[in-house]
């Protein structure tokens, strides 16, 4: 499994750093161990809406050759799904096995045409914005329809990542790495379709 981090400016580092932390802990189970990840933008540093900056690893990599492709959310998906380069690069990802974001990062799988007759999820505070992109726009903290699984605000990226985890490994392992977290928080409020 080769996994896409998509990363911005005017990104919400904890949506992207919340799933990626949980994510990266793969790495230490065998049925997973082969899992890869590349942190990927269309520049070398991205900056966040506070002004923290990072850099990336991939710069604009070709989103056909990833299984999974995460979307983080941020104020910068609001002007991001209007720009044409970005969501050209984003549709390269239209074969993937999975289409995941969290918060307003939905917007970004809308704007490429991902969210279409699927319903989906996104911050509370942006279910308006969302709902131009999908059949409907779900009141919960995870919705998967299909290969595509969206997160509600900031804050789910954990139990999104923890959601992610539980499609490849044992409960017994997803305990396991939630006690490394020191997280002892239950999932709530997951949709199937």
């Amino acid at each position: 499994m080769k996994i896409a981090f998509i990363l911005f400016d005017g990104v919400t580092f904890l949506d992207f750093v919340g799933f990626y932390d949980g994510i990266t802990r793969l790495k230490y189970f065998e049925e997973t161990k082969a899992f890869t990840w590349d942190i990927c933008a269309l520049q070398d540093e991205v900056t966040d809406e506070l002004g923290m900056t990072i850099k990336i690893n991939k710069i604009k990599p070709a989103l056909a050759d990833y299984d999974m492709v995460f979307i983080p959310g941020g104020f910068g998906t609001r002007a991001l799904r209007y720009d044409e380069s970005f969501i050209a690069w984003i549709k390269e990802a239209k074969d993937a096995q999975y289409l995941i974001s969290v918060c307003t990062g939905s917007l970004l799988l809308g704007a490429a045409g991902f969210l279409e007759n699927k319903k989906a999820t996104t911050h509370p505070y942006a279910y308006d914005l969302l709902a131009p992109y999908c059949q409907e726009v779900v009141h919960a903290r995870i919705v998967r329809d299909g290969s595509v699984i969206t997160g509600g605000g900031v804050a789910t990226s954990i139990d999104l990542a923890l959601y992610v985890i539980r499609l490849f490994l044992s409960e017994q392992d997803l305990q396991n790495i939630k006690k490394q977290m020191d997280y002892p928080y239950d999932m709530q409020n997951m949709v199937t379709y």
